[in-house]
């Protein structure tokens, strides 16, 4: 089968899924876009991008070139000779996944599976679901893995906002239900991504994207746990870490924050937990990381509060303005943004909130409902107290520092004064 003769379905056109659309458009094939959100599908057929690292001429291209069309019209997926499902893979509030997007792709695909299709899950999920969740759905209809029909799982693995990585340049891995199912998904993703890595399983490498996942929360909570530590002992952790980075073995630089964010690093090793209690087993790490980094937010308000104590002010009545609230620079991505306990906290406590993000001019996710306040320095002089959540580019910290009464830093980026030699969470207070 030559490229331009093949057609790529892809379900789900959110973060993972139209960058993927867009390569394999740039690589000559004709890809159909699937999406239950009737306004996603009508911009794409606009030749818009509602996705940050997309650009809007990227997609208008591909229209244009006849290789890119979105529909929420899920029967046409029997026109496709590979599926990929990108679909959102969220956990409940007792933190158990929330595999329904999972489901309803399936259903969907098994209703216009045909012989000769290559399906490819890309969704984050617990090791076992393409084998437990979607094979049995696709061998209902009749047809025989590995023969009649290919299945594997390839997670994604796209950093919102990475200049350097992107979906054709970070190496893809895939394992099949079956090593022609395999060789399959290999063929097919070696066609316009760079470097694909095979593995022997489907469980291979669904648990490869847990662990490097995992292995983020984990560094992350305890340089967060040692930047407490540090604070108690009067030391500064970024000095300390400068100086452990010199160190050319062993050592990988991990930084601590407000908390864990995104769509990812927060989410992606519950499910190896949840996986594990089904198995009697506890996992020890992720949990204890877990709770570690869900309580940096209550570390930076108490910051805000020392420094206000300083100042003889409270919490209670104080004006505080927020810089950033994106889950990380320059991007304007806000899922489970810590920023967004922090703001909580903080009300909570009596004070008057605002915050300013060039990503995000209006904010409305749990409960909140609040617009950017423009960065002028009336608005730095307003505040009682700043507090820099989100280390984006184009924030003049100089000024920052300069125009605010108390400064709180959780991102170690603002300019360090002579009375506060080396600082550690307090600029200025």
């Amino acid at each position: 089968m030559q490229t331009a003769q093949t057609t790529l379905g892809v379900i789900g056109l959110g973060y993972v899924g139209l960058p993927l659309a867009v390569e394999a458009g740039h690589g000559g094939m004709r890809v159909l876009g699937f999406d239950v959100n009737p306004a996603v599908a009508e911009g794409v057929n606009r030749g818009a991008s509602h996705i940050q690292d997309v650009p809007s001429e990227h997609v208008a291209g591909l229209r244009q070139a006849g290789l890119l069309e979105a529909t929420t019209d899920m029967a046409r997926l029997s026109e496709c000779d590979v599926v990929s499902i990108c679909v959102p893979t969220p956990l409940s509030k007792t933190r158990d996944p929330d595999i329904s997007y999972i489901l309803s792709a399936s259903d969907a695909v098994a209703k216009g599976l045909r012989k000769g299709q290559l399906v490819v899950l890309e969704s984050t999920t617990y090791p076992g679901t393409t084998k437990e969740v979607l094979l049995p759905a696709l061998e209902a209809t009749g047809l025989q893995v590995g023969q009649d029909f290919n299945l594997c799982f390839s997670p994604e693995r796209v950093d919102p906002g990475n200049p350097t990585w992107n979906t054709k340049n970070t190496p893809k891995v895939v394992g099949g239900i079956t090593a022609a199912c395999t060789e399959a998904g290999k063929a097919f993703y070696e066609r316009f991504l760079d470097t694909v890595v095979p593995v022997s399983s489907a469980e291979a490498a669904e648990m490869t994207k847990i662990l490097e996942n995992t292995f983020r929360a984990v560094n992350i909570g305890l340089v967060n746990e040692t930047a407490i530590i540090a604070d108690r002992l009067g030391v500064d952790i970024w000095e300390v870490i400068d100086a452990a980075s010199t160190k050319p073995f062993g050592f990988m630089r991990f930084t601590p924050g407000p908390g864990l964010g995104g769509h990812c690093i927060p989410v992606d090793p519950h499910y190896l937990s949840w996986k594990m209690r089904t198995l009697n087993y506890k996992t020890r790490f992720i949990e204890l990381a877990s709770e570690i980094n869900s309580e940096m937010p209550y570390f930076v308000v108490g910051k805000v509060r020392e420094a206000l104590n300083r100042r003889k002010k409270s919490v209670n009545g104080s004006r505080i303005l927020l810089l950033g609230v994106a889950y990380k620079r320059d991007i304007e991505d806000v899922r489970e943004s810590p920023a967004l306990d922090v703001l909580k906290l903080l009300e909570e406590d009596g004070a008057h909130v605002s915050y300013h993000d060039p990503f995000v001019p209006e904010l409305h996710e749990e409960g909140v409902d609040m617009h950017s306040t423009e960065l002028t320095d009336d608005a730095l002089a307003w505040a009682d107290a700043v507090v820099i959540l989100t280390d984006h580019s184009d924030f003049d910290y100089a000024r920052v520092v300069e125009k605010s009464r108390v400064l709180v830093d959780a991102r170690h980026v603002a300019p360090r004064t002579a009375t506060e030699p080396g600082a550690g969470w307090i600029v200025k207070g």
